[in-house]
C-alpha cells in the first residue's frame, strides 16, 4: 500500500503529460481520420480527350468521333504542338487522337490505318486509350465479315452499347473502420509515449539513494518491490487505455460496437500491456531523469515511423517493414491495417490477427523477465 500511496503522488505530479499525449491523440488521431475518408460509391468518370481528324467526317471515321465525344469529354485546344504540349504538360488534357487522312477509306479496305495518339500516361489517359482500342478491335472483328459500311457501323454500336451494371456487394462500413484504424493507429504512440514517460519518471523516483538502500534492508524484496510497481503502473495503464477507448467511441461511433470494434479494442488492451512493460524495462535501465525525454524520443516516434503509425504501411519501403518486425508495434498495427479489410469473420480470416496478438503477449513476457533480470543484478551491485 505504501507503494501505490508513492506512486499516485508521483502521477499527480506528472498529470500535464498524461494530458498532453492525449490531446496529440484527439488532434493528430482526428486528422488523420479526416485524411483517410474513404467513399464506397462509384462514379464513372470521363478523361478529357482532343481528336484532331485529317480525315473526311463520315462513315467511320465520323461514327468513331461520335463514340469518343458521348463516352469523353471533348477539349478545344488550339492546334499547335506547343499548345498541345503545354496542354498535356499542365494535365488540361489527357489523351490527343490523330485521326489520320484517308483513314475511313483505308480501314474498309482493311489497310489497318494508324491512329497517332499522345497521352499523360495517367489513369484518366489509360481509360481513353481503352476505349479507343475497343472501338478499333470490334471494328477490325466485324469488318472481316461485312464490306457494307452502313451494317458495320450498326454491329459494332450494338456491341458497344452493352455496358456492365457495376454493384458493390460488401456491406463493409469502409469510412468508419478506416477512420478507427487511423485512431488505433495514431494511439500506438500515445499510449507507448505515455507509459514510457510517465513510467519511467515513476520508477526514476523510487531509484532515489536513500529509498533504495530502505528497501534494501526491508523486509522487501526485489519481486515483491516491482510487483507492486508493476501492478501499479498497470492500473493506471488501463485507466489510461479505457480514456483511450471512450474517446474512440465518442469520435468514431456505431463501429465500435461491431465485431470489428471488439477486436480493436482487445487488441490495443494488449499493446497497452505489452507498452507497460516495455517502460517498466526501460525504466529498470535507466537511473537519469533527464535521459527520458531522448528515450520517449527513440522509442515511441521510432516506432511510430518505422511501423506505420503515421504514414500507412502500404507506403513504406519492404526495407522498412522487415525491420520493423523486431517491434511489438508492427504486429499491433498490422492486426488493425488486416480488420480495415474483414468482412468474413472465423479461424481463418482471424489467424493473422491471432498470431499478432500472440506475439504481442510474448514480448510483454520477455519484458517482464528481463525487467526482473536486470532489477535483481543492480540490487546486487548496490
Amino acid at each position: 500500500m505504501t507503494v501505490f500511496k508513492a506512486f499516485l503522488k508521483i502521477l499527480n505530479k506528472n498529470k500535464f503529460i498524461v494530458i498532453l499525449y492525449t490531446v496529440f491523440l484527439i488532434g493528430f488521431g482526428g486528422f488523420n481520420m479526416k485524411t483517410n475518408d474513404n467513399n464506397t460509391t462509384f462514379v464513372s468518370s470521363k478523361p478529357d480527350i482532343m481528336i484532331i481528324n485529317h480525315d473526311v467526317e463520315k462513315g467511320i471515321t465520323k461514327d468513331l468521333i461520335k463514340y469518343l465525344t458521348n463516352n469523353c469529354h471533348t477539349v478545344n485546344i488550339k492546334n499547335s504542338e506547343e499548345a498541345i504540349n503545354d496542354a498535356l504538360f499542365y494535365r488540361d488534357v489527357n489523351y490527343i487522337i490523330y485521326i489520320p487522312k484517308n483513314y475511313n477509306n483505308d480501314f474498309m479496305m482493311g489497310k489497318n490505318p494508324v491512329i497517332d495518339i499522345k497521352s499523360t500516361g495517367d489513369y484518366q489517359a489509360s481509360f481513353a486509350e481503352m476505349l479507343l482500342s475497343r472501338y478499333v478491335k470490334v471494328a477490325n472483328i466485324y469488318r472481316k465479315s461485312t464490306s457494307n459500311e452502313n451494317e458495320l457501323i450498326k454491329k459494332i454500336n450494338e456491341t458497344l452499347s452493352k455496358q456492365s451494371n457495376v454493384k458493390i456487394t460488401s456491406k463493409l462500413d469502409t469510412d468508419s473502420l478506416a477512420k478507427a484504424t487511423s485512431y488505433y493507429n495514431f494511439a500506438s504512440y500515445s499510449i507507448l509515449a505515455c507509459l514510457v514517460y510517465v513510467i519511467c519518471l515513476i520508477i526514476s523516483s523510487f531509484k532515489d539513494s536513500k529509498i533504495q538502500k530502505r528497501t534494501i534492508i526491508s523486509s522487501t524484496d526485489y519481486r515483491k518491490l516491482n510487483r507492486q510497481l508493476l501492478l501499479s503502473n498497470s492500473l493506471f495503464s488501463v485507466v489510461l487505455w479505457c480514456i483511450y477507448v471512450f474517446l474512440s467511441f465518442v469520435l468514431i461511433g456505431n463501429i465500435m460496437f461491431s465485431n470489428q470494434g471488439v477486436i480493436y479494442l482487445l487488441n490495443s488492451f494488449l499493446f497497452t500491456i505489452c507498452a507497460t512493460t516495455i517502460a517498466f524495462f526501460i525504466g529498470n535501465l535507466v537511473s537519469n531523469k533527464d535521459a527520458i525525454n531522448g528515450i520517449v524520443n527513440v522509442i515511441a516516434l521510432g516506432s511510430s515511423f518505422l511501423c506505420g503509425a503515421f504514414v500507412p504501411m502500404e507506403w513504406l519501403p519492404d526495407g522498412v517493414l522487415k525491420i520493423a518486425h523486431i517491434l511489438p508495434s508492427y504486429y499491433y498495427i498490422s492486426s488493425n491495417e488486416t480488420l480495415k479489410k474483414l468482412e468474413i469473420f472465423n479461424l481463418e480470416t482471424l489467424k493473422p490477427i491471432i498470431m499478432n496478438m500472440f506475439i504481442i503477449i510474448l514480448f510483454s513476457i520477455i519484458f517482464i523477465i528481463l525487467t526482473n533480470i536486470v532489477s535483481k543484478r543492480k540490487q546486487k551491485i548496490g
